[in-house]
């Protein structure tokens, strides 16, 4: 069995700095790596420069770049990235999103595990983009409270994992047909629960990692029929690159495409959507763009995500360029010492991409790296 591959996808807002690498064919900012360097010991990573993302998940991006496109990006655009963690296709959408709306636009990123939320959070703040807004509810609950609200819902669901077997021997060791049947029936409720917060018109991509058919074609064909849509084309252009087309979407399968297994679909929603009032407030979100300062004492203290945004302002704060056994450091979340630096609140940034901050006291600084986000990995 021939190995995964191993590939990236830079963040177009962080100047594209990053692992260079064979383009993927359908993603622009996609590179598939010769071999796998050490990410964590890349502070340009933990920029949000890139995102280390499986080539085939990239597809999905692609299908929703397509829709996105047949829909003309009407201002105040909402997204829904329904089943997020850990953030890989949310990043993809938001770097299209801004590509093809500017500002224009919403991008909901849900993740109904407590715990995969908070590492979608942490994903989300290293990306960068305000427009971003992490929830972890129920899809029935999205579906209850914001009718008709969404332009387009990314749905990439949980399945029986077939298309991961290459890379991941535990799923191999699940699977059954019980499995399949299990997931099937799962991926049906999940649809039907959010199906009431897509607008009539609204476009479905729908996504799995398995090769099943009961989960791909037969469930899409499912959603057309009893929830109200109409199946729209599959993609034709990458058959050179391994990517067939089935009945009602397109399917990669590891071994004849470079990534895993992947296959997604997409159609457009017939039957009526009610229209709900309510806003994403509804939803008690997790993260909503930005950390704003938070007052401490006599200090003013910058939230970590601030340096990390796509329009920070590093004339803000001192900046300071560090090297990269300096910069691995502060991401370890060690002290620092800064003897040049001005006393205060600094921006710790690796070639020019901020890290995040410290309080420079004189003979030492206070690291504000968030303890989720240190590298646990010691450092020479």
């Amino acid at each position: 069995m021939d190995a995964a591959s191993v590939s990236v996808r830079l963040n177009p807002f962080k100047g594209l700095d990053g692992p260079g690498g064979t383009p993927v064919p359908w993603s622009p900012y996609g590179r598939i790596l010769e071999s796998r360097p050490q990410f964590i010991l890349d502070p340009l990573m933990h920029a949000g420069c890139y995102y280390v993302q499986d080539s085939s998940a990239m597809f999905v991006g692609h299908v929703f770049r397509r829709e996105l496109q047949r829909l003309g990006c009407p201002p105040g655009l909402r997204v829904l990235d329904l089943c997020a963690a850990p953030g890989g296709k949310t990043t993809d959408l938001a770097a299209s999103l801004r590509e093809a709306c500017g500002d224009a636009f919403t991008l909901v990123s849900n993740e109904v595990m407590k715990a995969r939320a908070s590492v979608l959070c942490d994903n989300v703040a290293l990306w960068g983009d305000p427009a971003v807004t992490v929830t972890s509810v129920d899809p029935a609950v999205i579906g209850r409270t914001l009718a008709g609200w969404f332009d387009i819902i990314v749905a990439d669901v949980p399945c029986s994992g077939e298309g991961m077997f290459r890379k991941d021997p535990r799923a191999r060791e699940e699977w059954s047909p019980a499995v399949v049947e299990l997931c099937a029936a799962r991926q049906k409720r999940i649809l039907a629960d959010v199906w009431p917060a897509l607008r009539e018109g609204g476009i479905l991509i729908y996504s799995t990692c398995t090769y099943e058919d009961a989960e791909n074609d037969s469930n899409l064909r499912w959603a057309a029929s009893e929830l109200g849509g109409e199946v729209l084309p599959p993609e034709e252009s990458f058959g050179a690159w391994g990517v067939r087309i089935t009945d009602c979407g397109n399917l990669l399968r590891d071994g004849e495409v470079p990534g895993e297994g992947q296959w997604a679909g997409s159609l457009r929603k017939t039957a009526p959507a009610g229209h709900s009032r309510a806003g994403i407030e509804a939803l008690r979100p997790l993260r909503s763009g930005i950390p704003a300062p938070v007052v401490k004492g006599k200090d003013l203290i910058p939230s970590p995500d601030e340096a990390l945004g796509i329009f920070f302002d590093k004339s803000k704060y001192p900046c300071v360029d560090v090297d990269l056994n300096t910069a691995l450091h502060f991401l370890h979340r060690d002290s620092l010492s800064l003897p040049d630096a001005p006393r205060g609140f600094n921006v710790i940034t690796y070639r020019g991409h901020p890290l995040g901050f410290v309080k420079n006291l004189g003979t030492r600084c206070n690291n504000l790296h968030p303890l989720s986000r240190r590298i646990i990995k010691d450092i020479v």
